[in-house]
C-alpha cells in the first residue's frame, strides 16, 4: 500500500480543499414580486415577500 513520503504542505492542502466551496454555491431564483434574484425558501431581501405575502418590511436604501 502506498504511503506518502512527506507531509503535504499547507498550501497544497488548501488548494485541494478550496474546490469544495465552489461546488456548494447557492442556486438563485427570481422573486415573483420584484424579479430580483434570491435564495429559494428564504424571504426576498429586496421586497420582504415569502410565498406571496409580505413577511418583513424592507426600508428603501438611499
Amino acid at each position: 500500500m502506498g504511503v506518502p513520503k512527506r507531509k503535504p504542505s499547507h498550501s497544497r492542502q488548501r488548494q485541494r480543499r478550496a474546490y469544495n466551496s465552489v461546488l456548494k454555491l447557492p442556486q438563485l431564483s427570481t422573486c415573483p414580486q420584484c424579479a430580483v434574484p434570491y435564495v429559494p425558501h428564504r424571504v426576498c431581501p429586496a421586497c420582504g415577500f415569502y410565498h406571496g405575502r409580505q413577511v418583513i418590511t424592507v426600508q428603501a436604501q438611499g
